[in-house]
């Protein structure tokens, strides 16, 4: 597909990175539209085949197809959520529900899907490896939950669903960052900074200057920013104004208003989910995951509820007491608990953030979530600054394994800007896979974090370091991952399978072998004090109740969205404060996603799935066991299977089956209650 156009030409860039150096906005729709042309033709020349359905003519031509389209949707979507402008919103805007439409040609093809089916059907006279095997089954399930072999009335619904949900989806993730970027709270005077530390106040010198308030100081609603406001200034009014604005993104009427578009997804969901036979789009949507039924997350959820409501209403009785003997005569709100828990925290265990970020460098955080891929896997990360990148904050790295053969491309995007959606997220610009060759990976990280004035080192939160832990966790899935079919190429795994990589890699951090090597002062070069380090790690359970709570309820609200069997007439606001009076919702606490502005759900791929997070932290927490019952963290005979069954397999086999290789059972959700320090209650009071 040679041209003129850069996203079509071949890439002659170090490791074949995307030449961001010569892409413009202009390039892309035409690079969409030569790409799409030429997919819907080879899926033609496979789906019109007079040939005899076989797995190399239908299942690794499918997997061969769309490779010009798979690299311009990388390239195009990486940079709509980490780098974007006017130019490119609208695009996605046009492209969202163009390329809807596109995969529903593919996916309700009633000849393609006979000769999917007809494989199908006659698998086990194929002699398949296991890997083929399960591409196959992949295939087939994709094509029947899209609608394939359904009536055609049947299909041109489920399309038009398909097409007006991608459209909403893209709308509601630009309406928060429309939000995100027009409010900020100005800190005017003195008095306004009361509280903040040093490395706090820079921050938001930085981030006024960049919004071009130079010699002010600026909040904005990134967590990274909004968080440590509310843990630390001593203005109540102000943490009032900061949280009321975090937590109703997406709320407000006018053009950026998610509230209805909330209510069409649900709705258009709930017919989706009719047409092809499920009651409900939960019963729809998780009847592909390893939780298998609404039945199995609400018992999951439930067993967390009621001790997670237990200890936070402890946790706020603590917060009331140390308020009244400070002479704060308040009564604790939602934009108190942070401060106050703060505050508690320090007294409990001696422990202030503004003492523990100077020893929390991000490159020293790098280097640690780097050297612990080194004990565990054998990889090593060597910088590279000849790889072309879409900002100057973009940093590479190349990554070899121990016989020193290239593993893949490392990115890493740390900083928050406005031209980027909030959060923090693992992607990829190219996947692994064997069937087109020795395809390496290209992967990348994006986070949130405060940037720091020039010439200072930044300084992050515990939060933000499991973060960037978290999230290199999902970067190892990609970059480790040895397949051969892109299909099931690294994180390409069941939703509720898909976090327990990134959430297991978070335990590394918290073990002292792991800070006190790399948590070191940004001045003097001195570890952590060990006197430091042991409180901090004995904090770890501190404020679990709360943090619970607000996930758990996230989670739950999200369930009883999807559990509708329709949602006509539905006010998303009154639902959601329905669902958490019935639950018995603490009052100082808030969901750690509200409804207007839960992209987790109605713009990413959790819908009916945001509970997965839980579901994996009982694999993650059991699966850490695995190390420590051998008493050493890096034991090489478990890291080993570690790598083989979870790291790089991908999705070749079934999430069960994956584990139960790995640890030797099913996993114990005693593990993680242990891991949330929550004592065990009457599960029968869970109002659930």
């Amino acid at each position: 597909m040679s041209s003129a156009n850069p996203l079509l030409d071949a890439w002659k860039t170090p490791f074949e990175a995307p030449p961001f150096d010569k892409i413009t906005p202009a390039d892309y729709r035409p690079a969409f539209d030569a790409a799409l042309e030429k997919h819907r033709a080879e899926v033609a020349a496979i789906a019109s085949s007079t040939e005899e359905p076989s797995f190399q003519n239908v299942i690794e031509a499918m997997e061969d197809s769309g490779r010009a389209l798979d690299r311009v949707s990388s390239t195009f979507f990486n940079l709509a959520g980490a780098h974007t402008n006017d130019e490119l919103e609208a695009i996605e805007r046009d492209m969202a529900p163009i390329l809807s439409r596109h995969d529903s040609e593919i996916y309700l093809n009633d000849e393609l899907f006979r000769r999917v089916d007809a494989l199908y059907q006659r698998r086990d006279q194929l002699s398949l490896t296991p890997e083929q095997n399960r591409v196959l089954e992949r295939y087939h399930t994709a094509f029947v939950r899209s609608g394939g072999g359904k009536p055609e009335a049947v299909k041109k619904r489920l399309a038009e669903i398909s097409e007006r949900l991608a459209t909403l989806s893209t709308t509601f993730g630009q309406n928060i960052l429309a939000d995100e970027r027009s409010w900020t709270l100005v800190l005017d005077s003195e008095a306004d900074l009361d509280g903040l530390s040093e490395a706090q106040i820079a921050a938001a010198a930085k981030a006024a200057e960049d919004r071009g308030l130079a010699g002010k100081h600026v909040i904005t609603l990134s967590r990274s920013s909004v968080e440590p406001f509310l843990q630390s200034s001593r203005r109540r009014d102000l943490r009032e104004k900061a949280f009321m604005a975090w937590i109703s993104r997406g709320e407000h009427s006018g053009a950026n208003d998610n509230r209805p578009l909330v209510a069409e997804m649900v709705a258009l969901r709930a017919e989706r989910a009719r047409l092809l036979g499920f009651e409900t789009f939960a019963a729809y949507k998780l009847d592909d995951t390893m939780a298998k039924t609404p039945d199995a997350v609400r018992g999951l959820l439930k067993q967390v509820w009621a001790p997670a409501k237990t200890r936070a209403a402890k946790e706020r009785a603590d917060l009331q007491e140390l308020a009244a003997r400070q002479g704060d005569n308040i009564e604790i709100e939602a934009w108190d608990w942070r401060y106050y828990s703060e505050a508690l925290r320090r007294e409990r265990y001696d422990l202030d953030d503004a003492e523990i970020k100077p020893y929390l460098q991000l490159d020293r955080i790098i280097e640690a979530a780097f050297d612990t891929a080194t004990r565990l896997f054998g990889v090593t990360f060597k910088e590279r600054h000849d790889v072309p990148v879409y900002h100057p904050d973009v940093r590479a790295w190349e990554v070899t394994s121990a016989d020193g053969k290239h593993v893949g491309l490392f990115l890493g995007d740390y900083f928050a800007r406005p031209s980027k959606h909030s959060g923090a997220w693992m992607t990829s610009f190219r996947n692994q896979e064997r069937l087109a060759g020795e395809i390496r990976p290209i992967i990348l990280n994006v986070m949130n974090f405060s940037k720091p004035p020039e010439g200072k080192p930044a300084l992050i939160g515990m939060d933000d370091a499991r973060t960037l832990f978290h999230e290199f966790g999902h970067g190892l899935h990609g970059l480790l991952s040895d397949v051969t079919y892109p299909l099931v190429s690294g994180t390409h795994v069941s939703r509720d399978f898909v976090e327990l990589p990134s959430q297991l890699y978070e335990h590394w951090l918290e073990e002292p072998e792991v800070l006190s090597r790399f948590a070191v002062h940004h001045e003097t070069g001195e570890p952590m004090p060990e006197a430091l380090l042991s409180r901090l790690l004995a904090a770890r359970r501190f404020n679990q109740g709360f943090a619970t709570v607000e996930y758990t309820a996230s989670a739950l609200v999200d369930l009883e969205f999807h559990l509708l069997p329709s949602a006509d007439g539905l006010d998303p606001i009154r639902f959601e404060r329905d669902v958490l009076e019935k639950i018995g919702m603490p009052r100082a606490i808030v969901m750690r996603h509200r409804t207007p502005h839960f992209s987790h759900v109605f713009s990413g791929g959790y819908s009916a799935g945001y509970y997965s997070y839980l579901w994996s932290e009982v694999l993650d927490a059991d699966a850490f066991d695995a190390f420590k019952e051998t008493g050493n963290i890096f034991d090489p005979t478990t890291a080993t299977k570690l790598r083989d069954y979870i790291y790089s397999a991908g999705g070749r086999q079934d999430p069960h089956d994956a584990y139960r290789n790995f640890r030797g059972r099913d996993a114990s959700p005693e593990a993680l209650l242990k891991k949330r320090g929550l004592n065990a209650v009457d599960l029968a009071t869970a109002e659930v």
